[in-house]
């Protein structure tokens, strides 16, 4: 141990970051067990370290980071692009506690040419530096299988295992197996083709697998010409089975446009705890390449540190040397003869929207996945989401929606219903009559039914909610506000207001609206919230309100139904004003042959 108690384990602290030096480069931090939790990168290594400890942190942890620092331990590299590299490399090699997760992704498969004499291709998911060639790794495993089968059907490689030296064919050590029988393979084991025209192959796939299926076309084309005009017809045909199949091959590939080559699309999700990287790669013109990385968050990273981290990972998976990278939005540049764009519009605007699509609808999946294994995990998120958005004091684990329901004053009466951890809660539903207002008056109404109800609930000692949802402006929201006040609830539970037209989230006493992202999970919730209480209301309306046509008189007028007399009390608001009307006006709301009807109903007698 270098320190006995907390102040000595500053001065130690102290003593490392004074001799720091103001370069760039990578430090680590250890805890008491001589662990590393955490790796960092920076430009000036002394200004960046000495921040952890010349500040509050507000994010957790951040704080709990730094109260567990024992040791720390740095080095120097030549440019900030060194110290990312490094960074990245050292993150996935121990994995530390508090940093980004970087997945390694054994998981998908890549394309191997073996580094040998008559080289083979295949499918792995083991990348050995042994001077071999890979080219992924790919997501879609059915497109591996398609391009392996063009290469054995086309171009008929080996794939023995055998030692295929100059001196082994030579002496004859190796018999050709079934798959020269059967057709599979052209016999290099026993020197059968040439070692230069076995290459000529290997130079199409490799061109193939690095999006140049073009050039490989045009170069089968010139030497199916060749071998026609020279009568060597049977070649000639070889050659146009090779071509018509790549030709397929390109067919299915995303055509963007020609005049876009070799440029790299990434764009960025998130969520809570991860966040989620798309890549394209563009070659020729074509799309030949997809891949979303998923980062999990270590501490407080910005979106630009992640996209950045996700990036230099991606690049060194896959050995990228584009020199044009599309990015969502700006990042520091620290990579060397790379340019960085944001495209405003055209083609390139396309390919980045097109990239954005892949990360979001990666991350949905993701968290659909993540619902099915962890329900509880996903309420967690949803009340977390929603406590954050609305800013409230504690998780709303309960939240009641009011909705007034009236035909211009005709049996007005409310509803409201209950969400426990973001599902409704339907056995606690509850419809109200209006009994204090009289005639059409929105804001009353909601004054008393919000009123009844939490007297109710603090009388009887119930539990009351963490947030109230009032389906309306800013007047409905005043009412019910002045209904809490009256009781001592201000300021006790949350309540807002949801104006209908541009879903605008409404405060107590703020005249300005907030807009929640239309994509959030807190909007759904909450319109989920309004449009059931508006249904509910509804319901309740319709059944009170066809019991009191029963009575009334327009349900006398043969041949005029329920629906269109709705019509005539919203336009005229009254069974008085609608006999008062001629019969013109009445077809400008009904129609012409039940305005006839109704006229005539109410004047038989002239």
């Amino acid at each position: 141990m270098k320190y006995t108690t907390v102040n000595s384990k500053l001065d130690y602290l102290k003593s490392l970051i004074a001799v720091l030096p103001h370069q760039p480069g990578i430090y680590q931090f250890f805890d008491d067990s001589n662990t590393i939790i955490y790796i960092g990168k920076a430009k000036n290594l002394k200004k960046r370290v000495s921040s952890y400890f010349s500040k509050q942190h507000e994010h957790r942890k951040t704080a709990l980071l730094v109260r567990n620092i024992a040791d720390i331990k740095h080095m120097v590299v030549t440019s900030e692009q060194d110290a990312l590299l490094l960074e990245n490399n050292l993150i996935k090699k121990y994995q530390p506690r508090y940093n980004i997760r970087l997945k390694d992704d054994k998981s998908y498969p890549w394309i191997c040419i073996k580094n040998e004499t008559f080289p083979r291709v295949f499918k792995t998911r083991n990348l050995i530096k042994d001077g071999s060639k890979y080219f992924g790794p790919y997501t879609s495993f059915y497109t591996v299988q398609t391009l392996l089968d063009i290469f054995k059907k086309e171009y008929k490689l080996r794939n023995c295992n055998y030692k295929l030296t100059d001196e082994n064919i030579n002496k004859g050590r190796f018999k050709v197996c079934l798959e020269y029988h059967i057709g599979n393979c052209e016999g290099p084991c026993e020197g059968l083709i040439s070692k230069e025209k076995y290459d000529q192959g290997i130079c199409d796939i490799t061109n193939i697998l690095k999006g140049n299926v073009a050039g490989v076309i045009k170069h089968l084309e010139d030497l199916m010409a060749e071998k026609s005009a020279s009568m060597e017809f049977e070649e000639a045909s070889k050659i146009k089975e090779k071509y018509d199949s790549l030709k397929r091959y390109q067919s299915r590939s995303t055509v963007v446009s020609p005049v876009i080559t070799d440029v790299d699309v990434y764009s960025f999700d998130e969520n809570e705890k991860f966040a989620f990287i798309n890549y394209l790669k563009i070659i020729k013109g074509a799309i030949i390449q997809t891949f979303t990385l998923e980062i999990k968050k270590g501490l407080d990273e910005t979106k630009e540190e992640l996209l950045l981290a996700g990036i230099v990972d991606i690049r060194q998976k896959i050995f990228s040397n584009a020199k044009e990278i599309l990015v969502s939005f700006r990042i520091k540049n620290v990579i060397e003869d790379v340019t960085f764009k944001v495209p405003q519009r055209g083609e390139k605007k396309q390919l980045l929207d097109l990239s954005q699509r892949n990360a979001k609808y990666f991350k949905l999946e993701k968290e659909k996945q993540n619902a099915i294994k962890n329900p509880q995990e996903r309420t967690e998120r949803i009340l977390s989401t929603i406590k954050k958005d609305l800013q409230l004091k504690e998780l709303p684990v309960r939240i009641e929606c009011f909705d007034n329901s009236n035909l211009l004053g005709s049996n007005p009466v409310a509803a409201c219903v209950v969400f426990k951890n973001a599902k409704p809660l339907k056995r606690e539903y509850r419809h109200f009559n209006i009994k204090t207002v009289e005639g059409p008056n929105d804001f009353a109404s909601m004054e008393e039914v919000v009123y009844r109800r939490y007297k109710r609930l603090k009388d009887e000692e119930k539990p009351l909610p963490q947030l109230i949802v009032i389906d309306g402006g800013k007047g409905q929201l005043s009412a019910a506000v002045k209904a809490l006040q009256k009781l001592n609830l201000r300021g006790t539970i949350t309540i807002i207001g949801i104006a209908k037209r541009l879903e605008e989230i409404y405060f107590p006493g703020d005249s300005v609206p907030i807009y929640i992202n239309k994509n959030s999970e807190s909007l759904k919730v909450i319109q989920q919230l309004r449009d059931e209480a508006h249904r509910f209301g509804i319901t309740f309306h319709r059944n009170k309100r066809s019991g009191d046509f029963i009575r009334s008189e327009l349900t006398s007028i043969e041949g005029v139904g329920e629906k269109t007399l709705e019509k005539l009390l919203r336009e005229f608001k009254s069974v008085k004003n609608i006999k008062g009307q001629q019969e013109d006006k009445l077809a400008e709301v009904i129609g012409k042959a039940k305005a006839k009807t109704v006229f005539n109903h109410f004047n038989k007698d002239e």
